[in-house]
Formats: C-alpha cells, sequence, structure tokens
C-alpha cells in the first residue's frame, strides 16, 4: 500500500481548516482573512486537539507563493496613472501617516527594549492599513457613496504602492543591517532605477508581443504566458537584490495597463485565492498561546498605538491636505487596522531572519483585535468629531474653515514649470534607458566581441553596437521638447528666457557627451582631447540623422499607444467617458450616453431628419453601435435599435430631451390591441371565393392583406409548403398567418363575426 506524501496530507489538513473556517466567518460576516488566520491555528501544534502539520518548510513555500501571487494581482488591480487620479490630498495624506507610524511604531519598540530591526519592521507593519479590510466594512455599513469614502480608498492605493516600496527599502536596510543615509539614498536611487527601466522597457515589448500573440491566446495559454512573465519577473528581481514581491508586483503593474488586464485577472484570481489562503494560514501557524500570553502588554499598547496613531495622524494628514474637519476624522478613524501587508511584512523579516521570533504573533494578534473594532471605530467618527466641533476653540475653528475652504488644486501651471517637468522626465527616463544598455553591453557584449574579433576591432565592433543603440535615446534627450509649445511661447514672449532655454539645450548636450565618452573611455584608451572630439563628432551626426528622428519618433509613438492602448478601447466602445468630458463640467454641459429604444420612432430616421441641435439643443459627438463607434455622425446617418449616443448638453436641456424620448417611445394601448397580436386562421377556398384560380402572387396576399401562407391542404393531403405559382384550387384548405385585423379582412369577415363564431 502507497504512503501519502505529508506534503498532501498536510495540504488537506490546511484546506479542511480553512474551508470550515471560512463558511464560519462567512456566517459571522467577518473578514476571511482572519479565517485563516484562525485555520492556520488550528492546524498548528500549539493546538492539540486536532491533526498538525507535519513538514512547515514545505508549506512554508507555498505560502511563499502565495505572497506572489497576492502582489501580482494587486500590481494588475493597480495601475501607475491611479497615482494622477488619486490626486494631491490622497498623497498628503498618504505620505503623512505612513512617515508619523512608522515613527510611532519604532518609539513603541524602543520603549520595551525590542531590537533596532524589530523596532524598524513593526513601525511598517502598523503603517499599512488593509484595503479589503475597509472596503468590507464601508460596504456593511452603507457607505460607499459618502465623501470621505472616496479618498479613503484613494489613500489606501497609495499606502499599497509605498508599501511595496518599503519593503524593498527593509529588505535592503535587513541586508547590510544599518541606517547609514549614504546607503538609504544609494538604495532609493536603485530602486527608481529598475522600477523606471522595468516599467518602460515593459510596457514598449510585453503589449506588442500579446497583441501579435492574440490569435494564438487560448483562456489556458494566456494563463501559463502571464504567469511565465510573472515569475520571470521575479527571478530577475531577486537576482537584482530585490524581493520575489517586488517582482511580482511590477510585472502586475505592466499587465494592467494591457488589453488583456481583465482576463489575466480573472484566470489568475482562483490561484491567488488558493495560494494566499496558504499564507494566511501559515500566518496563523506561527501564532502561539503561550506567547501572546507573555507579550500581553505590548499587544494592548500597539493595539492602542495604531487605533489612536492612525486616527490622529489619519485626521492629521487629510486636514493637511486642505479637507474639513469631519471628513479628516472620518477618514482617520476609518484607517484604524492592519491587514494584509502587515503580515506580508511580518514573514519577510522572518525570512530575512532579521527580527524576533514573537514580533509575528504579536502583529498578527493585534491585525486581528483591531479588525473587529474597524466597524465601531468607523461609526465613532461622526459623534467624534462633532464633539471636538462643540469644543473646538473658535480661533481654531475659524482657521481650519480658512484653510480648508482656501485649498484648491492648482490648474494653471507657468509654463517654466511645465517645461522644466517635460524636460526632466525626457532626460531621467531616456537616461536610464541608456545606462540599461551601456551596462549590459560592457557585461555580456564587449567579452564577446573581444573574444571573437581579437585586437582593436572587436572594441570597435562593441562601441558602433553600442553608439547605434543609444542613439535614438540620446538625440532624444538633446532634442526633445525644443519645439514644444510652451518652450516656443517662452523663446518669443520674453528676451530674457532665451539664455535660460539655450541652457537647458547645452546641458543635455554635455550630458549626451558624458554618456559617449564613457562609452568609448570604457573601450578605448586615448586622450581627453580626442575623446571629446571624438564625442562631438558622434554627437553632431545623431543631431543631423533623419533616420534617428524617426526612430525615436517610432520608439516614444509606440510606447504612449501600449500605454493608453487600454484606456483608448474602454473609450472606443464607450466603457470610459472622454478625457474632455471632464472639462465640460466648468461650462454646465455634460456628456451622457442614452441608449436608443428599439420600439422609438426615431428608429430609421436620420440626424438630419430629426435634427435634436435645433429642437432640443442636445448635440450628438458619437454613436456606439455594437464594437463599432462612429464619431462626429453626419446628418445622413440613421438610428438603430440599441445604438448608444453620446450627447453634449445642458443639465436642462437633457431633461427635455429624455422626455421627448420616453414619448417617442411609449407603447400606446390600442397599438398593442390592434397590432401586436398575431394569428394563424384556416381559410377554405370554395366556389365563391375570389382567390379561386389564382396564385399567391395574382392574389396579393402579402401586399394587398400583409399575411402569408404558411402551407396548404389539398384533396385530404397532409399539410405542404405552398408553391407560389400554382393556382389555388376548389376545396384548398390553406393556413393564413398575420396580424388579427388583417387575418380577418382576408377572410371577409370582421372582428365582431369572428368572436360570434
Amino acid at each position: 500500500m502507497s504512503e501519502l506524501a505529508p506534503l498532501i496530507s498536510d495540504l488537506a489538513l490546511i484546506l479542511i481548516c480553512a474551508g470550515v473556517m471560512t463558511l464560519i466567518f462567512k456566517k459571522l460576516k467577518q473578514p476571511l482573512v482572519l479565517g485563516y488566520v484562525v485555520a492556520g491555528f488550528i492546524a498548528s501544534p500549539h493546538f492539540v486537539f486536532t491533526p498538525s502539520v507535519m513538514d512547515r518548510a514545505n508549506v512554508q513555500t507555498w505560502a511563499d507563493i502565495g505572497v506572489i501571487f497576492l502582489l501580482f494581482a494587486l500590481g494588475l488591480e493597480f495601475s501607475f496613472k491611479k497615482i494622477v487620479k488619486v490626486g494631491g490630498p490622497a498623497i498628503i495624506a498618504a505620505c503623512t501617516i505612513i512617515f508619523c507610524m512608522i515613527m510611532l511604531g519604532m518609539a513603541v519598540g524602543a520603549c520595551f527594549g525590542w531590537q533596532r530591526m524589530d523596532c524598524l519592521f513593526l513601525g511598517g507593519m502598523i503603517a499599512m492599513s488593509s484595503t479589503t479590510i475597509i472596503y468590507k466594512a464601508f460596504d456593511d455599513l452603507g457607505l460607499q457613496k459618502k465623501q470621505f469614502t472616496g479618498l479613503v480608498l484613494s489613500i489606501l492605493i497609495l499606502e499599497d504602492i509605498l508599501a511595496v516600496v518599503l519593503m524593498v527599502m527593509l529588505s535592503t536596510m535587513a541586508a547590510s543591517n544599518n541606517f547609514e543615509g549614504g546607503e538609504m539614498i544609494e538604495s532609493v536611487l536603485k530602486l527608481a532605477f529598475f522600477l523606471i527601466l522595468w516599467f518602460v522597457v515593459g510596457i514598449y515589448l510585453i503589449p506588442g508581443l500579446l497583441k501579435r500573440c492574440r490569435r494564438l491566446m487560448s483562456e489556458e495559454t494566456l494563463l501559463i504566458v502571464s504567469l511565465a512573465l510573472c515569475f520571470g519577473m521575479v527571478v530577475l528581481a531577486v537576482n537584482t537584490g530585490f524581493s520575489a514581491a517586488f517582482g511580482a508586483f511590477i510585472m502586475g503593474s505592466i499587465l494592467s495597463e494591457t488589453v488583456e488586464a481583465e482576463s489575466i485577472e480573472k484566470l489568475v484570481t482562483p490561484l491567488k485565492d488558493l495560494f494566499g489562503a496558504i499564507f494566511f494560514v501559515s500566518v496563523g501557524m506561527m501564532v502561539d498561546p503561550h506567547m501572546l500570553v507573555e507579550y500581553a502588554v505590548p499587544i494592548l499598547v500597539i493595539t492602542l498605538a495604531v487605533l489612536i496613531g492612525q486616527s490622529a495622524f489619519g485626521t492629521l494628514g487629510v486636514l493637511l491636505s486642505g479637507q474639513p474637519l469631519k471628513v479628516a476624522m472620518q477618514c482617520g478613524f476609518s484607517l484604524t487596522q492592519i491587514g494584509e501587508f502587515a503580515f506580508i511584512i511580518a514573514s519577510l523579516g522572518v525570512s530575512l531572519n532579521v527580527t524576533s521570533d514573537f514580533l509575528y504573533p504579536v502583529v498578527v494578534a493585534v491585525s486581528v483585535v483591531t479588525t473587529f473594532i474597524t466597524p465601531y471605530m468607523i461609526r465613532l467618527a461622526g459623534p467624534a468629531s462633532d464633539f471636538v466641533d462643540r469644543h473646538l476653540p473658535e480661533k481654531w475653528s475659524r482657521f481650519l474653515s480658512k484653510y480648508a475652504s482656501g485649498t484648491r488644486p492648482v490648474n494653471h501651471d507657468s509654463l517654466w514649470k511645465r517645461l522644466i517637468v517635460k524636460l526632466v522626465r525626457v532626460t531621467v527616463v531616456y537616461s536610464i534607458v541608456s545606462a540599461a544598455i551601456v551596462l549590459l553591453a560592457f557585461r555580456f557584449l564587449v567579452p564577446l566581441c573581444r573574444e571573437w574579433l581579437p585586437g582593436p576591432w572587436g572594441s570597435l565592433v562593441a562601441a558602433a553596437v553600442i553608439i547605434l543603440c543609444i542613439s535614438p535615446f540620446m538625440r532624444a534627450i538633446m532634442i526633445k521638447k525644443n519645439h514644444s509649445v510652451e518652450f516656443v511661447t517662452l523663446w518669443r514672449e520674453n528676451r530674457g528666457n532665451r539664455a535660460p532655454l539655450v541652457a537647458t539645450i547645452i546641458l543635455r548636450i554635455l550630458l549626451v557627451i558624458s554618456f559617449v565618452m564613457f562609452v568609448i573611455g570604457g573601450l578605448f584608451k586615448m586622450s581627453v582631447g580626442l575623446l571629446l572630439g571624438v564625442a562631438l563628432l558622434l554627437v553632431v551626426l545623431m543631431i543631423l540623422s533623419r533616420k534617428l528622428k524617426k526612430q525615436s519618433i517610432l520608439i516614444e509613438r509606440t510606447f504612449f499607444q501600449n500605454l493608453r492602448y487600454r484606456d483608448m478601447q474602454a473609450e472606443y466602445l464607450g466603457e470610459k467617458a472622454p478625457e474632455y468630458a471632464g472639462r465640460l463640467l466648468s461650462h454646465d454641459l455634460h456628456l451622457t450616453d442614452i441608449e436608443v429604444p428599439g420600439e422609438a420612432d426615431w428608429v430609421g430616421h436620420t440626424l438630419g431628419e430629426l435634427n435634436f441641435g435645433k429642437k432640443y439643443g442636445v448635440h450628438v459627438v458619437s454613436i456606439l453601435r455594437g464594437k463599432k463607434r462612429i464619431n462626429i455622425p453626419g446628418a445622413d446617418v440613421r438610428l438603430y435599435p440599441q445604438d448608444k449616443m453620446q450627447v453634449i448638453a445642458t443639465d436642462k436641456d437633457l431633461e427635455a430631451f429624455t422626455d421627448a424620448m420616453n414619448r417617442a417611445s411609449a407603447v400606446v394601448d390600442e397599438d398593442v390591441v390592434a397590432h401586436s397580436e398575431t394569428i394563424m386562421r384556416q381559410l377554405r377556398i370554395d366556389a365563391r371565393s375570389p382567390f379561386l384560380g389564382k396564385t399567391m402572387k395574382e392574389a396579393g396576399i402579402r401586399e394587398k392583406y400583409h399575411c402569408f401562407i404558411a402551407g396548404v391542404e389539398r384533396a385530404g393531403d397532409t399539410l405542404r409548403a405552398p408553391n407560389p405559382h400554382e393556382p389555388f384550387a376548389e376545396g384548398d384548405v390553406v393556413w393564413i398567418v398575420g396580424e388579427s385585423h388583417d387575418v380577418y379582412r382576408l377572410a371577409g369577415l370582421s372582428e365582431e363575426e369572428e368572436y360570434a363564431d
């Protein structure tokens, strides 16, 4: 009899415990994450009433895979463009909360005399609120449409992003085991370098790859390809010195910009749920009741630190962003818990062997307590804000009111600011890509060329290849934005602007010269003067080359098309409003989708005949017909049932237009009685029948009476299909289908006679 592998029996135990506990916690309307943690405790050796997991090392490997899937799924839900959309208030609040909570956590740990790494990881754990728990609490309390909930969710998006960055920084500090400023800056620069590089290269290459393979992509192949990309990036991130979770998040965020993102997310969700459950179960297995009793005081203190700290610093951060006091307190009180990322950061500390054994179960206990308290804290926000309003000094109230009302997003930036931001963005991105090409070339290409081509020829070929590869990016650094609206306007409006503008060009040219000199100087030994001369010559050739210009434009165009393609497709299919829709609000205009009902009188008429603009002040900018979009339709375009019109109008005009459409779509009772009923009736051809001896066409049954013949019985034969060229004979029984009044008219009866029969 064969023996069952320990991994399989362990997995069976874990899933049975997790399944039972999820059902119980679902019934109790509690977060499933806590159910998994309890299931882990039940499956651990600390719970003596049930069997225990035998091979914890294998379970930990599965848990590590669970972290990868959790971060990959988070990346799929995240888009770098969301950072721009969440706005300044969320950015200010999130940064304030995270910084202050990390400091608070370190202070609490220091008060207990814990090690430096324990204090630092504790600060990271209590700084991140739980998106899942807060979203569920809002749903249970019916608060999704409240003003403050949108701001809270925006803060949580940024916290998730910053949590990934924090994990990278904690890993770096754990590896060096020190907090020197120089190494910290080096770590941040390294993180920024690889983050930008991977994102830019990924957006340039991966959407195009998926697009070319789209016809070959079934659900199975799409899942395998996306997971291959995910784990490939995980390996690359680990080999570069980052965590596996960071690599998974980066690949998820790259794939989130593709058209296949929703399909990938749907396919990955079951895997994320399975391995994520194993991860949270492994968290529960770390809980030791004896340790919880021993560290009851730290658990209580840290719980109070989370509740008070998140409430206070959350309120402070939202206040600093310019929101009213009530909104700020509602946001702060909603963030008073820790969840998934606390477990992930705790497991990171354990895997790196830099945190003490007690820290993991302590954080789990704090998470459980704060999760149960979350709904009560959210409800407490209203009474607490009213209490503060009543007891706040009048001087402070006026100051907060003035501060909140005076903070508005700035829509108009100076030309200089816009130009500098664009120049810095172009220079940094292209410099990072060029630097990566140079580093890879010196690592792999140069040794290969020198091995195959001895003497100076190998270095010469390597130099030529490197210069050709970085030339499009070098030219873009020097020339890009020199003909932009901002640059030209500043040049023309004031002579004093010309010297600084020329300086921006010179600085970028000097940067490119330094790149070229670094490449050539690394391959050949020559004097500085000769090196500078060669670099200047190559730079001039780059500027004058029209081929490089086209290539540079093509690279940038491809990147931005890939970056925006998902939004463009959503806009084309009417799933997303165009960018200009937001600008209409300031002019009391709205872009609205209106579907044309199939029964509307407008169906079949052209826009010119309907003349919506003159009658109602409504202008049709697009018509969505299935997966086809007609932009700026002409007067000869006809409306069809279920067409979706995108119209621009004021609220008043839209109301009148909607009323008119409802009237045009109304079904009158008389029409229902007169036209909706279709019946079948037998008609016998006798000697007096006007159809005797006539064919179907001669009788005009379809043309005159709007009926059709379903079949004919002749001389006792069975019902057969009618022959349009065969005349009717005496004794034929004709089966006629049509609307009731037409059938009665054809039979020579009135409706009253029919009912009398």
